[in-house]
């Protein structure tokens, strides 16, 4: 036995002292079967890459190359058409096969997961909040969007809803003059409705800014010629056509839902998807308080 394998050997055997050493206590023979895997998992790694690696030095000492030399070379080194290691291609194959086993097989896809919990739990809750605020009256649902409301949209719209200075919309208001001619410039996407995105410049000059004042203004006496142009779409009282587009006149359970859940960007800067946070009845609520609130 040469000092190469003697050597090997007693670096095999201090390497897996070592694992013991580090972490024998959360492995006992037999307890857990996935901890038995893990550690003979490590055994294996510590024995082949010892193993290769003592391969590959013995035959940088002591292998001479040799075979059949391809035509091309470059500057003047060839390349031998020789076949590729057998412990390579072993290794190579054994790794596909363990990745589809452990794909299908040793990863435990279908037991027990904390992220599967978590999802399990949520939609209890949300099945519980929802039946037990099933015939909520409109006071109760306005109640409840504001306690929403001052958890998730305080933040950036203000205790009061009206925007901090004009950090954040003023939710007072459906929009002001100078969203309105935003919109009508840049137009809007994103927001999912069945008639889609609308388009940007669909007035423009003294049509635009006759829409504008009519909109903010709470869409109040006489429409202006040029309001055609949204009634197509949004209809002559600004309400949506039944959820068809948004509704311009007032914050309404669908306008609330998609922005909550799509997120909304704007004159003033980007607000972020909220899905995933509030459950059908809070998104519902936070419209009920709005609308409760408006010109305060």
């Amino acid at each position: 036995m040469n000092s190469l394998v003697k050597g090997g050997i007693i670096l095999i055997v201090a390497l897996m002292a070592g694992t013991y050493f580090m972490a024998g206590d959360a492995f006992k023979l037999g307890d857990d079967y996935i901890n038995d895997l893990t550690m003979l998992g490590a055994v294996a790694i510590i024995v082949i890459t010892v193993f290769v690696a003592l391969k590959y030095v013995n035959q940088i000492k002591n292998d001479v190359a040799g075979g059949e030399l391809a035509e091309e070379s470059w500057d003047g080194i060839g390349e031998y058409k020789n076949n590729i290691p057998v412990g390579w291609g072993v290794i190579f194959i054994g790794s596909i096969i363990w990745m589809l086993w452990y794909f299908f097989v040793g990863y435990p896809t279908n037991q027990f997961s904390q992220i599967g919990q978590y999802n399990d739990e949520v939609n209890e809750y949300n099945d519980k909040f929802s039946s037990k605020w099933t015939n909520i009256d409109a006071n109760g649902l306005a109640a409840m969007g504001e306690s929403v409301f001052l958890v998730q949209c305080a933040p950036c719209h203000g205790v009061d809803a009206e925007g901090i200075n004009g950090k954040a919309q003023d939710l007072t208001i459906r929009m002001n003059k100078e969203q309105v001619l935003d919109v009508i410039k840049n137009g809007q996407q994103g927001l999912g409705y069945p008639m889609g995105a609308m388009p940007p410049m669909m007035a423009q000059g003294a049509d635009a800014e006759a829409i504008a004042v009519y909109v903010a203004g709470g869409m109040k006496g006489e429409a202006p010629a040029s309001f055609a142009a949204c009634s197509s779409c949004h209809g002559v009282d600004g309400k949506g056509m039944n959820g068809m587009a948004p509704n311009i006149a007032e914050y309404d359970d669908t306008l609330v839902t998609k922005v909550l859940e799509n997120g909304k960007k704007g004159a003033i800067g980007a607000m972020p998807s909220f899905k995933g946070r509030l459950n059908e009845t809070q998104e519902k609520a936070v419209a009920a308080y709005l609308n409760s609130i408006k010109g305060e």
